[in-house]
């Protein structure tokens, strides 16, 4: 069966308008800054999904690079600045914006990232009244996603460890950057307002499903980071934390005190006691089990019954996302 999926063929323009939108009208600090970080790679998802969705709802991939690039390069300054706030010195193997440029440059670099969406909106060969519908579209999700993040850094700050707060963060820091590609896709290809969000609306889960297999890769597998515990080592309140905290309210003060220590005074000790107890606690289980569940919720999902195309390309990013944790989830 063909993949719905966008290969590297159909990135090509996007990689390319990245790029030139990053440069500007000259090659200055500012465009190396953004150059660099766009250089570490990554899987661009989100850039796959907006061009995959877009030919899935009968529009060429070739028209839709414009929302693609938006998508990805919105992705990226989230990036940015989420490596400064959580102290991340490498991401996928290199190190991060703010370590090679200082912080106040990677906050200017990721200032810039977050720019740049616009002009590729303003690149669409399309009318104005779908690029205003579209521009809308990503200045309120991309509020979304920095209101996730705010919410995000206040329940570490409280150690919030219950399911509603991880719950509300996840869903506004990372459902919503894979709710827009989908939901731009189908503005471009014409959807009304209320079909975009009907059929937006199941990709939601994507984005439980990816933070919740990102917290289980930081601890049992290989995340390109400096060394699995970072996020112990920052302090998050991460899926693995509120299960175990829900299983065993009593290891509470145990667990907050570890993730309380500052990152510099976080032994590697203390980051093996915490993976060993979630793994033979049930922490590691329960929440590959809720994954299993959000995935089937997904590719489940009756608002796609209607769009065979967008639900096989719903069962391939559920592959995708799960895939780095298969051998975890297999145990």
């Amino acid at each position: 069966m063909t993949s719905m999926l966008a290969g590297d063929q159909g990135l090509a323009d996007v990689e390319a308008l990245m790029q030139r939108l990053a440069v500007g009208n000259a090659h200055d600090h500012a465009a190396t800054i953004v150059l660099d970080h766009l250089a570490s790679g990554g899987k661009r998802l989100r850039a796959r999904l907006a061009l995959s969705a877009a030919e899935a709802l009968g529009k060429p991939a070739s028209e839709a690079s414009g929302w693609a690039a938006a998508c990805e390069l919105l992705h990226n300054a989230t990036l940015v600045h989420d490596d400064l706030q959580d102290g991340d010195r490498v991401r996928r193997g290199r190190p991060t914006t703010w370590v090679t440029f200082g912080s106040a440059q990677a906050i200017n670099g990721g200032d810039l990232l977050f720019q740049l969406p616009y002009a590729a909106i303003g690149a669409l060969a399309v009318n104005d009244a779908v690029k205003w519908r579209l521009a809308s579209l990503l200045c309120r999700q991309a509020s979304q996603v920095i209101r996730g993040q705010i919410d995000e850094l206040e329940m570490t700050k409280r150690m919030e460890t219950t399911w509603p707060a991880y719950d509300q963060a996840i869903i506004g820091k990372t459902s919503a950057l894979f709710e827009l590609p989908v939901e731009g896709a189908a503005v471009l290809c014409g959807a009304t307002d209320a079909e975009a969000a009907r059929l937006v609306s199941p990709f939601r889960v994507l984005g439980m499903l990816f933070q919740m297999q990102d917290d289980v890769l930081d601890l049992f597998a290989d995340k390109g980071r400096e060394s699995r515990g970072s996020d112990v080592r920052e302090g998050k309140v991460s899926a693995l934390v509120v299960d175990h905290v829900t299983r065993y309210p009593n290891e509470r003060d145990w667990l907050v005190g570890i993730l309380k220590t500052p990152r510099e005074q976080t032994t590697q000790a203390m980051v093996d006691e915490v993976i060993e107890r979630f793994a033979t606690g049930g922490a590691l289980r329960g929440v590959c089990e809720r994954i299993d569940k959000e995935a089937q919720r997904a590719i489940g999902a009756p608002e796609l019954a209607g769009s065979p195309k967008l639900a096989s390309l719903m069962g391939e990013l559920v592959k995708v996302i799960v895939e780095p944790i298969a051998a975890v989830m297999a145990r």
